[in-house]
């Protein structure tokens, strides 16, 4: 069972979404929260395996919640669910460390899937998102720019295709505990915090 927190600030909206995810026998919605503040708050009371996050909310917005979620409860996952796909709020909520984006204009199989990827450890990112990602990048960069190796490239590809690291090393015949490192080896060299900034990063920058 998926344990699921919706936030946002309009009471119908959230009682919407309920009524629609609750009738996928997977998925259980175990809170809800009216802003950023109260949805950290309700994660650590409920411990949600996914929380479904709007990004524009009153006083304490999205990007303050998935902060907060990200740096305390690094287990739970946060799908930004949301109207706006402008530049502003896509990168404020990825560099607060948001596991996914979506847009509510997406249909309910849609949502119900996308909570279920990310809440396997898949990053999912809506069409207009992903192309947004590709575009910031004003020169196109390619692995020697970065000093990366093949194998830190064939990483960057099975992380965007959602993989962990048992199924890394699967792929590429490693053992758990080499890939586990060279993960962190490439973060460190990067400057990156974590396998959804590995993602973003290898996207815009045209590498996988």
């Amino acid at each position: 069972m998926i344990k699921v927190l919706i936030a946002d600030d309009v009471k119908i909206l959230r009682e919407g979404l309920k009524a629609v995810l609750t009738q996928d026998d997977s998925i259980s919605v175990v809170a809800e929260a009216s802003d950023g503040r109260e949805a950290y708050e309700m994660s650590v009371r409920f411990q949600p395996d996914v929380v479904l996050m709007d990004m524009r909310m009153p006083e304490y917005d999205g990007s303050y919640g998935i902060r907060e979620i990200k740096e305390k409860l690094s287990r739970v996952k946060v799908l930004v669910l949301t109207t706006f796909d402008d530049k502003e709020t896509v990168d404020k909520a990825m560099a607060s460390g948001a596991d996914g984006y979506i847009l509510k204009e997406m249909d309910n199989e849609q949502i119900i899937n996308s909570i279920k990827a990310v809440a396997g450890g898949i990053n999912v990112f809506c069409g207009n998102v992903f192309r947004s990602i590709r575009k910031e990048a004003a020169v196109p960069q390619d692995a020697k720019s970065f000093d990366l190796t093949e194998r830190e490239i064939e990483f960057l590809k099975l992380i965007c295709d959602g993989c962990d690291n048992k199924e890394i090393a699967a792929k590429l015949f490693l053992a758990e505990g080499t890939v586990r490192n060279s993960i962190s080896r490439l973060l460190e060299k990067l400057s990156l915090k974590d396998r959804t900034q590995l993602a973003v990063f290898a996207i815009k920058n045209n590498l996988v």
